[in-house]
């Protein structure tokens, strides 16, 4: 066991040394951060030059329906043209809105022109105040009394509020977007890490096998130490990175939210700085996703995720340091990296299908499995699972990473000396079937 704490300690501290660790370590928390408030800043900060539109109206009866604001400018323009492309007003103003006949018996009557691609905001625009003048005078069109009056009264939004309720009858306030994403961001990092740090085992074997180093270590220590030593050590990297990722991320996030809206992140949700002044959609969002963050169990998410991060690394890097040792170099590994990488890639598309119906039979069975549950699992756990299909699932995960460990450790210690040969599956076979 102390051989084997030597072996860690030297893959997680040379590891952690590199530059490049270094660099991603720190320039990853900032990607993160800028990718939270770059929109949220960006959102606030208004074009303060106005854009004229120009109106040609066959019909002299919309050109004065259209209303300005210190954004776009509607300019009437009694030139009947009829081709936009080879006229000066495309030259002369933004955009030219050219309405050919009657919006109330033909709505696609109207076109806006640009020599840019316009903005949803002026197509929306445009599009809203026609509809509501177009909605009128088909409304008077009736000869209803108060016709209008009672639409409006009608017309209705609901906004369902979804709550979560304890054994204790206490109740909190949830969203179903806001568990969607954090299910499919810690599926997609689970997936992510999973495949680098495992390939990373791989090279590092190949590469001391190439170097003829591990002749050296394998006199002082056993195989199976060897293996078990460099997977913990590589795991431990990756864990360490991943911590770094949120400290750093939260430290950074909320620095600058201080310096742009005067309070950290974490009160933008009571809308302390936000709520005296006219919100943008990107402000309102991220207060909404903040308020769908109570109702989750951020502790039990976090703890589930270090788990399923180390148990389906652990399963899956044994396997790809049981690819490393057979092989004498890289290039060899693909014939044998196909019935490892379909699991994950399997595991990866079933959690998307699932993020929809997390409780449904492919979620619930790949959530199972071991082979896909540490990816699968991640975006059912926002969703409150079940307690005994948690145990299960952490149960056969466990047991099925022992056995491959023990399988791959068969492998590792006889391929690790072999070299001038490329194995076959029936000569991996032989090895697993070595008595010690």
């Amino acid at each position: 066991m102390n051989k084997i704490g030597i072996i860690i300690r030297r893959e997680y501290t040379t590891r952690v040394a590199k530059k490049s660790f270094i660099i991603m370590t720190f320039l990853s928390p900032l990607l993160f951060a800028a990718l939270i408030m770059v929109p949220l800043w960006l959102s606030g900060i208004k074009d303060n030059e106005s854009k004229k539109i120009a109106v040609v109206d066959f019909t002299n009866e919309y050109g004065k329906v259209l209303k300005s604001d210190k954004q776009y400018v509607f300019v009437p323009v009694q030139e009947r043209v009829q081709n936009i492309g080879n006229s000066q007003l495309k030259k002369d103003f933004y955009a030219v809105l050219l309405i050919k006949g009657d919006l109330v018996r033909d709505s696609t009557a109207a076109t806006l022109y640009s020599e840019k691609q316009v903005g949803i905001e002026l197509e929306s625009t445009v599009s809203r105040q026609l509809s509501e003048y177009v909605e009128n005078k088909k409304l008077d069109a009736y000869h209803v009394a108060n016709i209008k009056q009672m639409v409006e009264k009608a017309r209705t939004k609901i906004d369902v509020t979804t709550i979560k309720l304890d054994e204790k009858g206490n109740s909190k306030v949830t969203s179903s977007i806001v568990a969607t994403i954090i299910g499919g961001l810690s599926t997609f990092l689970i997936y992510m890490f999973i495949f680098m740090y495992g390939v990373q085992v791989m090279r590092g074997v190949v590469e001391e096998k190439t170097n003829r180093i591990v002749e050296v270590i394998i006199s002082s220590v056993k195989p199976f130490e060897l293996m078990m030593g460099k997977i913990i050590g590589i795991a431990l990297v990756g864990l360490t990175q991943f911590l770094l990722w949120i400290v750093l991320t939260l430290i950074i996030s909320n620095i600058a939210g201080f310096a742009l809206f005067g309070t950290s992140i974490s009160n933008l949700q009571a809308g302390a700085q936000l709520q005296g002044a006219s919100t943008s959609g990107a402000q309102q969002a991220m207060m909404t996703v903040f308020q769908g963050l109570q109702g989750i169990n951020l502790v039990e998410i976090v703890s589930y995720f270090i788990f399923y991060f180390l148990g389906g690394y652990l399963l899956y890097a044994s396997l790809f340091a049981a690819v490393g040792s057979a092989v004498d170099n890289e290039t060899d590994t693909q014939q044998f990296m196909m019935p490892i990488t379909i699991p994950i890639l399997f595991a990866f598309y079933a959690a998307i299908y699932s993020i929809e119906n997390p409780d449904g039979p492919l979620a619930f069975w790949c959530s199972l499995i071991p082979f896909t549950s540490p990816i699968v699992m991640m975006v059912r756990l926002p969703f409150d699972v079940p307690l005994w299909e948690k145990l299960l699932s952490v149960g056969l995960l466990v047991i099925t990473f022992i056995g491959t460990t023990w399988l791959a450790g068969k492998i590792y210690r006889t391929g690790i000396l072999m070299y001038g040969k490329k194995p076959s599956w029936k000569e991996m076979w032989k090895w697993l079937r070595y008595k010690n």
